[in-house]
């Protein structure tokens, strides 16, 4: 997958899409491997495609259905701010979570990717 000549916006929009559908092999293929994602603790900090995957797919493991709905956006240069609500659907209900994600994005690919939300509305 070529994505040099996307901007980075289109990436991380792209990855976002890939990542609804838990399509993890195409989505990781956007982040460089040297990649670091960070979470509010307890998460913390992981590195490249491996890293994310042993973080999101035991997260992501209930869901039956996921929407990463982009509130507000912006980019400049290799930096892209996402203000998202990602809801995910659970057996029993819906849940929603307030998440503003930073990226930073070279030669097509995430290199920085850093989600801000609050810890306790996850626990809940």
């Amino acid at each position: 997958m070529d994505t040099s000549s996307q901007t980075p916006l289109e990436v991380v929009r792209q990855f976002l899409k890939d990542m609804e559908r838990l399509d993890y092999d195409t989505a990781l293929k956007l982040v460089s491997d040297d990649c670091e994602y960070t979470n509010p603790p307890p998460i913390g900090t992981v590195h490249g495609p491996a890293g994310i995957r042993a973080v999101l797919e035991p997260f992501f493991a209930p869901t039956l259905e996921n929407e990463f709905k982009v509130l507000r956006e912006a980019a400049t240069g290799p930096i892209v701010f996402m203000e998202r609500l990602d809801r995910h659907q659970l057996a029993d209900k819906w849940v929603e979570l307030p998440v503003t994600g930073a990226f930073e994005v070279r030669n097509g690919r995430i290199t920085v990717w850093r989600d801000y939300f609050d810890a306790a509305t996850i626990m809940t």
